[in-house]
Formats: structure tokens, sequence, C-alpha cells
């Protein structure tokens, strides 16, 4: 059998994988910590911005950061001054959770918080999640605004900001003009939310920071533009998060099956690593950023978990949180005719990075832990009356159709 092609360079620390129980007794899982006032500091790495300016291409082809020791740290730091941060969010996907994460967060922490949101407050995405629980942000503190983001100076209305965080841009030509007008207006601090997916697949897993990157993906070349405008900058590669308020399908897909009685059809052996956080994890990645800023300064963090889980590992993980049975059942795409990016929430494929510059730079510590949380997101589920939704399933049917697997009527 073929290797599968991950994306990522070098095992030089053994990958964190997740267990469930029914798979290995043995290993127990984690307890989730509660954050701690203190922070220490490590910056034992950094990049200059006159080195990163000049090596931008060569930092981003190369291999050269992979720290062999990580350090556990706790996760906030209470007495950092005070912040006025704008976040700039998508209206659409499954990062627009992060802005809403990210807003809370930072207003617990006593800072001022404006969150703009691209589009109308009237339009209809406003009445799904994350946009109908603004009221939190409001409630907390914050304020919410509209607009289009190429007119940002005016959407503000000539208010000033310390940090802004780009939480919608996927290219240049959307990202430049909030760009410029921070760099003008004496912002000091730029954040963007890039994509682990620019990682070169590879044979040799885990994805970390200064790995190879696709020059014609369009946040690559956001992050370059930020480097040479900013001397003050984070960039953060997410990959697949859950979470309260999330609009992109990932645990539910496997809950809408689960609940019913329905097979569970992954592509490949099931084998494959994939890294799922829960979207508390990147939102205190975030704050690290805004309070620890000359430690954040021209670095780029995997905004992931500490730990891969496999795709079987997935489905089983939800089975577990759902009180019921998982039949999983495995199939080649090509053979059965479908796109298994249409057929299937994750990349049918190694897909796993690691936070490691985060946990050595931030002293970040994560704190998903996929058994639990998964119980919280299956409640929720169940509360919101999803288990008893009308949902068709028909490129499911025609993969189980194609290997004679029956269905539950």
């Amino acid at each position: 059998m073929a290797a599968l092609p991950f994306s990522s360079s070098l095992f030089s620390s053994k990958p964190s994988i997740y267990f469930p129980s029914s798979i290995s007794p043995s290993f127990p899982h984690p307890s989730l910590s509660p954050i701690s006032n203190s922070s220490p500091i490590s910056s034992s790495f950094s990049i200059s911005h006159s080195n990163f300016l000049s090596n931008y291409s060569s930092f981003s082809s190369s291999s050269s950061f992979r720290p062999s020791t990580v350090f556990s740290f706790s996760v906030r730091a209470s007495s950092s001054p005070k912040k006025k941060v704008l976040i700039v969010n998508t209206n659409s996907g499954g990062h627009a959770v992060i802005g809403f994460y990210f807003a809370k967060q930072l207003l617990g922490s006593g800072h001022e918080v404006t969150i703009l949101t691209v589009g109308e407050q009237s339009s209809d995405k406003m009445n799904k999640p994350p946009f109908n629980r603004f009221s939190e942000i409001v409630s907390g503190g914050g304020k919410t605004v509209w607009g289009d983001p190429a007119e940002i100076g005016k959407v503000v209305e000539g208010a000033s900001f310390d940090v802004v965080l780009d939480n919608n841009g996927k290219d240049i030509d959307t990202v430049r003009p909030v760009i410029d007008w921070a760099k003008s207006s004496g912002v000091k601090q730029f954040l963007f939310i890039s994509s682990a997916g620019i990682y070169k697949t590879t044979d040799e897993p885990p994805h970390v920071e200064g790995d190879p990157v696709k020059a014609d993906a369009g946040h690559v070349g956001v992050e370059k533009y930020i480097a040479e405008v900013f001397s003050s900058w984070a960039v953060f590669r997410p990959q697949y998060m859950i979470g309260s308020g999330n609009n992109k399908d990932c645990e539910e897909w496997f809950f809408d099956r689960i609940v019913r009685d329905r097979p569970i059809p992954i592509p490949g052996s099931g084998m494959q690593l994939t890294n799922i956080a829960h979207v508390r994890d990147l939102s205190s990645m975030l704050t690290l950023a805004v309070e620890k800023p000359d430690e954040a300064h021209s670095n780029i963090f995997n905004c992931v978990s500490g730990r891969a889980v496999t795709l079987d590992g997935m489905a089983k993980l939800c089975a577990q949180a759902a009180g019921r049975p998982v039949n999983i059942v495995h199939y080649d795409p090509k053979a059965v005719g479908v796109d298994a990016k249409k057929a299937f929430p994750f990349r049918n494929m190694h897909f796993y990075a690691e936070p490691r510059a985060a946990q050595e730079i931030l002293g970040w510590e994560g704190t998903t832990n996929l058994p639990e949380d998964l119980k919280e997101r299956f409640e929720e589920y169940v509360k919101i009356g999803r288990d008893k939704k009308a949902i068709k399933f028909e490129l499911d049917d025609k993969i189980l159709e194609s290997l004679n697997v029956p269905v539950a009527a």
C-alpha cells in the first residue's frame, strides 16, 4: 500500500496521538487544567524583523525551526498593559468563531475590544452562530460594528487601536487595505489568521513552523506583506477546530450519523493523522501574543492543539461522547467515484501540525481534551435539536451502496 502524502517535515519528537479507550485503554486521557495567573516567559527563539525580510523565502521553505524541547507554561499574563484591540472578522466559514472567542477572552482580561464583521448587520448570516451571540461581546463591554474592510477607516469612525487582528482575508488584495490603514493610523501590532493548509505536503510529519509552504498560496503573500510593513507582527496558522458557535461542521458530521445509527464512511485507511483544537486554545494563544508583543513579534505560530488524532479515532471519540456504538466503513474515493472533499469534512491525507513555537516562545499551554470536549459538544448538539433534524445523506448512500453496506431505514 502506497504511503499517504504528509503535510510536513520530521518526527524530531514522537507525536502525541489520541487513542480512544476502545482502542487503547492503557493510555489515560489528559484532564483539563485551570488557567494560571502566572506566565513565565521563554524567548529562546525569535526572528528579527530584518532577518525575516531578507530570508522570508528560505524561512518559509526550510525546516530550520524544530526545537527539540517543548516546555509547559501557564497561558495568561494578567499584569500586562491593557490594549485597544480591533478584530476584523470574517462573516463566513469556520474562522468566524475565532474572532468571537478572542473578543470574549480579551474582554475578560480587561482589554478594550471592537469587532468589525464583514457585511451588514441585517444580513441572514447574522442570525447564525457565532454572530447571533454577539450580545455576549456587547454585555462584556465590547463594541460590534459591520462594514467593508476596504473602507475600514470610515467604519471605525476614526477610533484608534493598539492592536489589529485580521481574521478575514485570504489574499493580499483583501488584507492590504487593512494593513495600510493600520500602519497609517499608528497601530503598534498587527496579527493575522493564516492557515496551516499552506504547508506543502511531505512524507515527514508533523508540520512545524519553518516548514516549506506553497509559494502561490494567497495567505503566504499576506504574511510577507505584513512583515514588510510592520515591525511588530505575528501570524497564526490554524487547522480544524471545535467549539460552541462554530458554523462549520466538524464533530457534527460524525454526530449526524452516529445518532441515526448510520455507518460512518471514512476515506482511505482511517489512520490518517489530523489536528483538532478547541477554539478556546486558539483565542488563548492570540491573547498571549497581545500581552507579550516583544516575544510574539516577527513570529509564525501553528495555532493548533498539542495532540494528533486519527480519522477513525475521531469517529470513535464522537461515538463515546454520544454514548452510542459506531460502525466505521472505509472506501477508496476514486473507486467509488466521489469527491472526498465533498463527502468528508477532513482532508484525506495526513494533515497534522504541532504548536511548538507558541509553547517555546509564548509559554502557551493548550487545554484541548477531545474526549471531554466532545461530550460538551454533543450536549449542545442535542440541545439545539440537530439530532432530530431531517438530513439527507446522498453521498453517503452512494458510497455505502458501492460497498454493499446496508443502511437502517
